[in-house]
């Protein structure tokens, strides 16, 4: 489990690497609430390295995501793996999340 941050043109990419799961999650808020203490408030999680999602990712994902809606930024989804869409298509989030192919479509889209 591991998140990877880089910034590109002014938004955050944070890679995930792992399970998106409860450990990953805890992970992932701490890392947008620093963020977003930091002033920084657009980002892009890339999913490329994420072969599994459950419960906790989701909401983890939700609550970043209504965090950064707040102070009018937002945070796009890249590089889907067919197991996570599927979950994500599921739970209707892909209504709630812009999509990308990659991340620097989703960087590009800011």
């Amino acid at each position: 489990m591991e998140i990877r941050k880089e910034t590109i043109q002014d938004v955050d990419v944070l890679a995930l690497e792992g399970r998106l799961d409860a450990s990953l999650a805890k992970q992932l808020k701490s890392q947008v609430q620093d963020l977003i203490g930091a002033g920084r408030i657009n980002m892009v999680v890339d999913l490329e390295a994420v072969d599994f999602l459950d419960s906790s990712g989701l909401g983890s994902l939700v609550a970043a995501l209504r965090s950064v809606n707040k102070l009018n930024g937002d945070i796009k989804l890249a590089s889907l793996q067919e197991p996570v869409r599927v979950i994500i298509e599921l739970t209707r989030l892909h209504r709630v999340f812009e999509i990308f192919g990659n991340a620097a479509e989703a960087v590009e889209s800011f």
